[in-house]
């Protein structure tokens, strides 16, 4: 199918975004205003404007919004809290449903604060990140298991976002991996798609999405030696689409590999959500396909568009369309 043809199928598509939900705030300072504090004498930083965008699985669904999708639900927990009011107010102004998400008083929102120079346009400060190393409270836990086993039935679609870097504290905990592991039996013909940053390894049944460094990280953890199909029927996924930079992405399934090349690009603008938007692309063009090669040929295009945008940018269907005009055969 052509760039075109997945376009005009896909907004059929009910797709639920599971997992970390995060606020990104870009923060502009201005460094002419760092003098230092009365109180303490260290020098401050004066943010002269915000931006609040979704993060995470929020990235995720904004990037399926862009596509044409127009029903886009998220499923995660988000905190009661300052960060989580500036977060539910953009995941609604960007038209994502937050219908099925737990909010909680018990747990912060995990938010990324990216400080910007005003003067050179450069992130050039440490990221002040609020996280949770906590295991995620069991009553939170068991409202989402409760709502994904529930709500299943009504999406073609699952794109998980396994985002947090701690060993606790992320909303996708072993239990709702084992629920994941279960649906996926019952309804083979829903696509389930992971990008786990951490733990691709400890999924199963479901189609996973590491980058090149995740996915070797993840072999060394079980195998002690990088390979990559023992790595696919370890978790025994259908399929594992692995991104590789500017060489593409690699197709790992039973039978061998196959690499799907990108149009490569020697001057990207910002790296930073290609996966995700790599991830909104192929899952749904999967859903529609059901081959994985289409599938990774329309995610690299997709990911092509949002690398020359700052920060965590989407890609429309025209230019998606775009894209594929000057796509390599």
């Amino acid at each position: 199918m052509t760039a075109s043809e997945i376009l005009a199928a896909i907004p059929k598509l009910n797709t639920l975004v599971l997992g970390d939900i995060c606020l990104d705030r870009w923060c502009i300072y201005d460094p002419g205003t760092a003098a230092p504090s009365r109180e303490t004498g260290i020098a401050r930083v004066g943010v002269v404007s915000t931006e609040a965008t979704p993060g995470a699985a929020g990235t995720i669904a904004s990037n399926v919004i862009a596509l044409g999708i127009p029903r886009v639900t998220l499923l995660g927990a988000i905190g009661d809290d300052g960060h989580g009011f500036e977060l539910l107010r953009a995941l609604r102004l960007g038209g994502i449903s937050v219908d099925l998400c737990v909010i909680s008083s018990l747990i912060p929102t995990f938010t990324y604060t990216k400080l910007i120079n005003a003067v050179t346009g450069v992130e050039d400060l440490p990221r002040i990140d609020y996280i949770s190393t906590q295991p995620l409270p069991l009553e939170v836990e068991e409202l989402l298991l409760d709502r994904l086993q529930s709500y299943i039935k009504a999406f073609d679609v699952v794109l998980v976002s396994d985002q947090a870097e701690t060993e606790s504290g992320g909303m996708v905990t072993p239990a709702i991996r084992r629920s994941l592991a279960r649906l996926a039996i019952e309804f083979p013909e829903k696509i389930i798609w992971v990008d786990s940053r951490m733990r691709p390894e400890h999924f199963r049944n479901v189609v996973i999405k590491p980058n090149r460094d995740e996915a070797a990280a993840a072999c060394m953890r079980q195998f002690g030696v990088v390979d990559l199909g023992k790595l696919r029927r370890d978790t025994n996924a259908p399929y594992m689409l692995m991104t590789d930079g500017a060489d593409g992405a690699v197709i790992v399934r039973e039978g061998g590999e196959i690499r799907v090349k990108t149009k490569p690009e020697p001057h990207p603008v910002d790296i930073c959500g290609a996966g995700d938007s790599f991830s909104a692309g192929a899952a749904t063009a999967l859903a529609v396909t059901a081959d994985p090669i289409q599938a990774a040929r329309f995610g690299n295009m997709v990911a092509s568009v949002t690398i020359m945008k700052k920060g965590t940018g989407t890609a429309s269907p025209e230019e998606v369309l775009a894209a594929e005009r000057n796509w390599p055969e």
